[in-house]
């Protein structure tokens, strides 16, 4: 029997041990992938809106150019999601979570629903900030927040859950200014509060004004009992709907409570960010970073924002980590202050 000796050069040696002790880099691992971007509320809203737009056109900024598909995964205004992120998502940067920042500020307020650190998770950026405003059904005889507040009566509100804008804001106005606001918990996203507006089951709601000039345009446009009237707004904005409305930071008195203001809508800075499980590796955080950055500013995907309404304002995935921090730095009395949004409202 013959018999062959193999010498493999040290040099040889070397690469090919490198290539088992190393996974491929970024760009080879993205090829002939999918990457899930997993909203936590349902196809509709803004949220939705934003991971769709987004996702069609972040796919050509990553190399290897992987298929972007977008899911769905509602429940307790996308706390669900929140919580798969950081728990359940392998971190492998082929998943990405969407959901409501606001629960970061919940972290801070010590709720015990939130099982996540988001100083611990990935942040890619954020594709908008957040702008609140509060709205009413015409149907209501109500046209304004001087009739809000003369009406002395209960008026439901819809939301999809604690730590949502739905959610907070009636309870905030009804603490500092005795409105008699019921919040009716449940609703899976914008859309499905939109219907039960129309069928008369809510009376009104708050969220944000840049989801609502898009996905709640037809209501706005609307004549009769049909139409949806925006009453309050947080900032200044030059839409004919709402430019002239009155501004919640300017109508809640005291110093201690326009502070509590301020800390609740800091997470408003980042609205709808895109974060991956902690974990993931760095270098595909850094790469996902860039091509988000790289997407907010392609013609093509600012043409398709604004043909659907859809205000892009970027923010960075490290300026997401700074506000995080802030909010997390929430201070004892702003804490004291809003601790009443940790009791979930009766339906």
């Amino acid at each position: 029997m013959v018999k062959h000796k193999i010498f493999l050069s040290g040099s040889l040696i070397a690469g090919l041990l490198f290539g088992l002790s190393h996974p491929a880099a970024p760009a080879d691992f993205y090829k002939g992938k999918t990457i899930r971007f997993v909203v936590g509320f349902a196809a509709g809203g803004g949220y939705d809106l934003s991971a769709r737009i987004v996702g069609r056109h972040i796919g050509k900024h990553i190399p290897g150019n992987p298929t972007i598909v977008v899911e769905n995964m509602t429940g307790a205004g996308s706390l669900i999601a929140a919580n798969y992120t950081f728990n359940s998502a392998k971190p492998d940067g082929l998943f990405v979570g969407i959901w409501n920042s606001a629960y970061v500020l919940r972290q801070a307020l010590g709720d015990k629903a939130v099982r996540f650190d988001g100083r611990k998770l990935g942040w890619i950026g954020a594709p908008t900030k957040g702008t609140p405003f509060c709205s009413i059904m015409a149907h209501t005889g109500l046209k304004s927040w001087k009739d809000v507040l003369a009406a002395n009566r209960e008026i439901k509100m819809g939301s999809t859950g604690p730590g949502s804008t739905y959610d907070d804001m009636p309870q905030i106005l009804n603490r500092t200014h005795g409105t008699k606001f019921n919040v009716i918990s449940g609703y899976e996203g914008t859309s499905t509060i939109l219907v039960a507006m129309r069928r008369k089951e809510v009376e009104g709601g708050c969220w944000t004004w840049e989801s609502a000039r898009t996905t709640a345009r037809p209501m706005l446009d609307a004549k009769g009992d049909d139409k949806l009237i925006p009453f309050l707004i947080h900032s200044r904005e030059p839409d004919p709907e709402v430019k002239d409305l009155p501004l919640i930071p300017e109508i809640i008195k005291g110093e201690d409570n326009l502070s509590a203001y301020q800390t609740w809508s800091g997470t408003y800075e980042f609205q709808r960010p895109f974060s991956v499980p902690p974990g993931t590796p760095k270098d595909r955080l850094q790469l996902l970073r860039k091509a988000f950055a790289d997407t907010m500013k392609d013609p093509e995907f600012i043409a398709e924002a604004e043909k659907s309404k859809f205000e892009a304002t970027f923010v960075s995935g490290e300026d997401v980590e700074k506000y995080v921090d802030k909010v997390l730095a929430v201070t004892p009395k702003a804490k004291e202050l809003l601790s009443f949004l940790m009791v979930t409202p009766k339906k």
